[in-house]
């Protein structure tokens, strides 16, 4: 447990952060899964206007911090292929 007044401080904060990064990370997680969503039925207008929301997020989550670059590049790459195959 925190003893001094500053680690007391960085305690709350650690846990207002968390909850702010579990917010963001669980939101950029339903912009994926609609997109996913949208190439599993088949409908190409939907998955392609979905990426582009999902797209913001992501970068919004690698600027942050949250998500690295690679990974948020490669969730890009992965689902632009596949919606260019519908």
């Amino acid at each position: 447990m925190a003893n001094s007044a500053g680690s007391k401080k960085r305690a709350r904060q650690a846990v207002k952060r968390n909850k702010h990064n579990s917010q963001i990370r669980a939101k950029v997680r339903t912009f994926v899964k609609k997109v996913a969503y949208a190439i599993a039925a088949g409908d190409k207008k939907e998955a392609d206007n979905g990426f582009e929301a999902m797209q913001k997020n992501l970068d919004q989550a690698v600027s942050k911090g949250l998500i690295h670059k690679n990974q948020a590049a490669r969730k890009k790459s992965r689902l632009k292929a596949q919606i260019k195959v519908l």
